[in-house]
């Protein structure tokens, strides 16, 4: 009979031998760690160093607000300005962008302020980023949990993902607030068709991981 689950993970654990963070005048540091892999109580590997991405606000929410039209699942999307997708490095890309501008599209996703850190706190901040990039306003309790969190990128940042989606009334919409930031200010939102969202993903459109993550869980749960 085939499997029916994974087996468990290595036994192994990591000591850090020691670690600081390394000064820096933006968003982001660089939490750099000194470590070694130890199995079964042994250390099974060499002494290295291993960086990583340090952020005040760690993780995120990702928000799917949908409605029906035409008896078919409609999804909110909305641009976002990426500048390190604007500076990649063209002659480093296998295969080119289908478009070469510096913006992509998106599910509207915000970070988690420190105080949120709660399952409350994940519905408030869910709220909030949907109001700033989408205009819609909506209740903590209206919002459903669309699957576990997700490690976006585990080998650079320990940065989960949780994701909600909630059903919305598209003559409610409002001009979102924002957020105050430029990468905002001339951000565009659209419904889309769920059909044709996922669609766009497959045309690599949208690149977005975490919204094609989105989209297709919740084209699971409409069926």
């Amino acid at each position: 009979m085939p499997p029916t689950d994974l087996p468990a993970l290595p036994a192994l654990e990591l000591d850090v031998l020691d670690e600081r963070l390394v000064p820096a005048e933006g968003f982001l540091r660089i939490a750099r760690r000194r470590l070694v892999v130890r199995a079964g109580g042994r250390v099974a590997s060499d002494t290295f160093v291993y960086d990583a991405v340090h952020r005040h606000a760690l993780d995120a929410v990702v928000v799917l607000a949908h409605h029906v039209a035409t008896g078919a699942p409609w999804v909110w999307l909305r641009s976002a300005v990426r500048p390190p997708v604007r500076f990649r490095d063209p002659a480093r890309s296998p295969v080119a962008r289908v478009d070469e501008r510096p913006g992509i599209w998106e599910l509207p996703a915000g970070l988690v302020e420190p105080g949120e850190e709660t399952v409350e706190g994940l519905r408030r901040a869910a709220c909030r980023e949907l109001a700033e990039e989408t205009g819609f306003t909506v209740e903590p309790g209206a919002l459903v949990e669309l699957g576990p969190s997700s490690l976006p990128a585990p080998a650079v940042i320990g940065e989960r993902h949780f994701y909600f989606s909630v059903a919305v009334d598209p003559a409610t919409r409002r001009e979102p607030s924002l957020d105050g930031s430029a990468l905002e200010r001339f951000g565009v939102v659209v419904p889309v068709p769920l059909a044709l969202a996922l669609d766009l993903c497959r045309r690599g459109e949208v690149e977005d991981a975490k919204t094609e993550l989105a989209l297709r869980r919740f084209a699971e749960v409409v069926g």
